[in-house]
């Protein structure tokens, strides 16, 4: 099963897949890893209320106790400049390097050992097991923020956790990074990618993700036609495809989403039979994506959006 390219972790697919994939956060490296002072004067604006999928919630005070059981809210958090009121993040938050990673499992999380960093938020990806009801049972507030299918759903979400977190400038300045930085990316292909093909592998077994996920809503922005749209069957987004319909759709540009989970690379590609065929092989446009910058919908989307423009001629 292919890793999700909304999460690091692998999970039951398609039900699973949906809010895991994505996969997909992306400022580039320096400026996620930025925990300056932004948003600074946010600490004003409280009391604030904020919503996520568990509904609103009212903050006090700025917290200054948060736990992440989120990989991409853990990399807004610190792209944002909240990174110093981040206490504890869950063992697949790997970015930035100074995030504080422990050993709480996002996918089977554990209330008593949350609560036991005496946060005053905490922020989930997903609400496994009724972890949000647990945590609000013990006065925890949570923020609900699961996987987005746009680039406006992942804007939207800095946004909050800016107002969440007294971050509201330091929020906004990455918005408008990462929107300058996809748009510089789709304006440096100059239109020449248009109506072109492109095929997202999540894993060797041929799942891909459609223009209905945030990751398909990249390919939208240089024009690419996907080559997942044209797959039969309910499939939530990620259909499974097979290694005859690749082949028969010759995509122009290949990304690979399975390069650290899977081992995949370009030459593997190659030398699977009949890729020797397809315009993406033989023009040696294959993008060896990291699976988790290709798998969050953080700031580092922007990194993915380049590295497509890159493989494009851009």
């Amino acid at each position: 099963m292919p890793r999700s390219p909304l999460t690091t972790s692998r999970r039951t697919l398609p039900a699973l897949l949906l809010p895991a994939l994505l996969v997909l956060a992306a400022c580039g490296s320096d400026s996620s890893a930025d925990d300056g002072d932004a948003g600074a004067s946010g600490t004003d604006a409280f009391p604030v209320t904020v919503s996520g999928d568990a509904g609103e919630i009212t903050l006090d005070e700025r917290p200054e106790a948060i736990v992440s059981l989120s990989a991409t809210a853990t990399e807004m958090l610190f792209a944002m400049g909240a990174g110093e009121q981040v206490v504890a993040v869950d063992s697949t938050s790997d970015f930035p390097a100074e995030a504080p990673t422990t050993d709480l499992a996002a996918y089977t999380p554990n209330a008593e050992a949350i609560v036991g960093y005496a946060p005053d938020l905490v922020v989930l990806s997903d609400d496994i097991n009724g972890i949000a009801d647990a945590l609000e049972a013990l006065e925890v507030p949570v923020l609900l923020l699961p996987a987005v299918d746009d680039l406006e759903g992942s804007f939207d979400q800095l946004r909050t956790l800016g107002e969440a977190t007294g971050n509201p400038d330091g929020a906004a300045d990455v918005v408008a990074d990462v929107q300058d930085r996809i748009d510089a990316a789709v304006a440096s292909v100059d239109g020449a990618a248009e109506g072109q093909r492109v095929y997202h592998e999540l894993d060797p077994s041929y799942y891909s993700a459609d223009s209905s996920t945030l990751i398909g809503s990249v390919y939208a922005e240089f024009g690419l036609e996907n080559v997942a749209d044209g797959a039969a069957g309910a499939n939530d987004g990620y259909p499974q495809l097979s290694a005859e319909y690749v082949v028969g759709q010759a995509p122009d540009l290949i990304v690979l989403a399975d390069t650290i989970c899977c081992g995949e690379s370009a030459e593997t590609v190659a030398q699977r039979p009949a890729f020797d065929t397809i315009p993406a092989v033989q023009q040696g446009r294959i993008v060896e994506a990291s699976d988790d910058v290709a798998s969050r919908w953080g700031p580092r989307v922007a990194e993915f959006a380049e590295s497509v423009a890159a493989a494009l001629g851009g």
